[in-house]
């Protein structure tokens, strides 16, 4: 499991590790079961505290993530279909964020906006 961090984000350590592992299980990368290291081990892996591993493994088991089981260690949980529809969903959200401000400063009008994510969203169903 590669994890990349990256000093120069705005986004801390322990999210960019939630993040990219949230999205190794979404992609499917990592599946229901698979074990994922343990936090002494990533933290030396990726030269950051403990602590900081651990923050983003407890956000994961809160999120239904992993799970943790002591003394046998953190393992990606079986698929919640309704918690991963949710990250998309915030995914999209963020996305679509950026790309209103845009549009608004830019003067596109609403209707321009749904003309191009209709066209987008018909392109991905072929």
């Amino acid at each position: 499991m590669e994890i990349i961090i990256s000093s120069n984000r705005n986004k801390p350590i322990y999210e960019q590790i939630t993040s990219q592992i949230k999205t190794m299980i979404m992609s499917g990368e990592l599946q229901a079961g698979d074990p994922i290291p343990s936090m002494r081990s990533l933290a030396k892996s990726i030269q950051v505290s403990v602590i900081t591993v651990q923050k983003a493994y407890e956000d994961l088991q809160r999120d239904g993530f992993i799970e943790t089981t002591v003394g046998r260690g953190s393992f990606v949980s079986a698929p919640n279909k309704d918690v991963f529809q949710e990250e998309q969903q915030k995914k999209i959200e963020e996305h679509l964020t950026i790309a209103a401000e845009i549009a608004r400063t830019s003067g596109i009008k609403l209707e321009k906006m749904v003309e191009i994510l209709t066209v987008f969203y018909a392109e991905d169903k072929k």
